[in-house]
């Protein structure tokens, strides 16, 4: 049986994160995808944006995370990070970061110094997964994956890199704290691909670029298409050339209180969370000179 499509969302939310970049809030922010998308809490997208040259640090400065998982892919340009556990790095074109914020964990990231210095095109995404209640104060940790890491299933008229979960007989080695699907898909004209889901799991599809016809329904560039949780199958047709992320998961059916940097199951964890942040328990980290 297909699954039937809930809402077609356009996001009008486009604000600045840092110093630097300039997204577009695909959800929470004026709509209420952050509810209807657990494990999945939000997405910042930064479209194909020019920066030119120079030489200023420009990023966003120490911030602190608890109780999620940030996930990180680069497709254009690249982003350096360092956090207050001496964890430090550089995700490129086609690399992806998964960083289990846990119990706690101050972050910085900022476009990669010859990046910066050259000037160039920057395209990414930023998913916040909800670590269950179980695992909120897990310790923090990173998964990274390397474009050539990733791995990838050969469509006939596209490509399919497999994030998180798996994709016919293609799985990720990613550990995720509970059951969830992230697909990083090219399609050219005219190529399609079939998405099998429970139906119990929540579903929807950000396209970046192109045009898609998913179960007879059409949408395009920037649209999130939310699926409802009845039938198991999507068939998926781009009728112009596209790149799209399908992201699918169990709900996990708890409490989603969120303020800032936080995702936690009561008023009363968010609370503690910037309490602990003022007391230093989340650890140091310099800020840069922005």
């Amino acid at each position: 049986m297909k699954k039937k499509i809930e809402g077609v969302y356009d996001s009008t939310y486009k604000h600045a994160v840092g110093d630097g970049f300039k997204v577009i809030n695909i959800f929470p922010n004026g709509n209420d995808l952050g509810d209807k998308m657990s494990p999945f809490y939000m997405i910042d997208y930064q479209p194909e944006t020019y920066y030119e040259p120079s030489d200023k640090k420009r990023g966003v400065n120490v911030h602190p995370h608890r109780g999620i998982e940030p996930v990180t892919l680069v497709y254009q340009g690249a982003v350096a990070h360092a956090d207050s556990a001496g964890h430090h790095g550089v995700v490129g074109p086609g690399d992806v970061q998964w960083m289990t914020a846990g119990k706690g964990i101050l972050h910085k990231e900022y476009f990669e110094e010859e990046f910066s210095r050259k000037g160039g095109n920057l395209q990414m995404i930023q998913v916040w997964t909800i670590l269950p209640k179980a695992y909120k104060y897990v310790d923090p940790s990173y998964q990274t994956l390397l474009k050539d890491e990733i791995k990838k299933v050969t469509l006939e008229e596209g490509e399919v890199r497999v994030i998180a979960g798996s994709y016919q007989d293609m799985k990720s080695p990613v550990r995720t704290y509970s059951p969830m699907n992230i697909l990083d898909v090219t399609l050219n004209e005219g190529g399609g691909m079939k998405i099998d889901c429970p139906a119990d799991y929540n579903m929807g599809i950000l396209i970046m670029e192109g045009q898609l016809k998913l179960n007879e329904v059409e949408a395009g560039k920037e649209q999130f298409v939310l699926f409802e949780n009845e039938g198991e199958v999507v068939e998926i047709l781009a009728t112009e050339q596209s790149k799209f992320l399908i992201l699918n998961g169990k709900p996990l059916n708890e409490p989603a209180v969120h303020k800032g940097p936080f995702v936690m199951n009561t008023q009363e964890e968010i609370d503690q969370a910037y309490a602990d942040v003022a007391a230093g328990k989340f650890g140091h980290l310099e800020n840069e000179v922005v």
